[in-house]
């Protein structure tokens, strides 16, 4: 505080202040839209405490997501090409060999076609439409290159990324689904 005169006082309102019309003031319509109410605040009006962002881990045994998990990883080692000689025939087709490591250690070995994994994708997006954005897509299909290593190489880390995202996802990973694709 400055003192010019005797009687005068001079005061200095901090910068971030906001000034707002007592409610009893007549306020002009087109200001009125203007006020914030509680549901207009933005969050950097709000003085409150910073929200705290918590880790669970689901590790444990008795937790409810690790019940639902009992798979550590899945892999698809290789590939055959059934029904080919030197070339591929007609009707010839891909098996890939999956291996899904379990939580309790021991191996699973699975042979599955690429249109098993089309049936599974397809059931699960019936069985569980909300949750469509978990699953990823399948890698395409190509009438030209569906034998050429390359393409094979390409679908075989697709595939096993879509498997990954499933078995080790808690929803998908108990569903009769699933079950029926590993077991089936």
């Amino acid at each position: 505080m400055e003192s010019r005169d005797a009687g005068e006082v001079e005061t200095h309102a901090p910068a971030t202040a906001i000034v707002r019309p007592e409610r009893n003031s007549i306020v002009p319509p087109y200001w009125q839209r203007h006020e914030r109410n509680d549901s207009r605040l933005s969050c950097n009006s709000v003085e409150a405490a910073p929200t705290l962002i918590r880790l669970e881990d689901h590790t444990d045994e008795g937790s409810e997501q690790c019940k639902a998990l009992w798979a550590r990883s899945v892999t698809i080692d290789d590939y055959v090409v059934v029904g080919s000689g030197t070339t591929p025939a007609l009707g010839a087709y891909v098996v890939w060999n999956i291996t899904v490591d379990t939580l309790n250690g021991s191996p699973m070995k699975i042979n599955k076609r690429y249109s098993d994994f089309d049936d599974l994708r397809q059931k699960l997006v019936k069985t569980f439409p909300h949750s469509v954005g978990s699953m990823p897509p399948l890698p395409p299909k190509s009438v030209v290159s569906r034998f050429r290593s390359k393409f094979l190489e390409k679908r075989r880390v697709g595939l096993a990324h879509f498997l990954n995202c499933i078995l080790l996802n808690p929803e998908f990973a108990g569903s009769p689904v699933l079950k029926e694709f590993l077991f089936g």
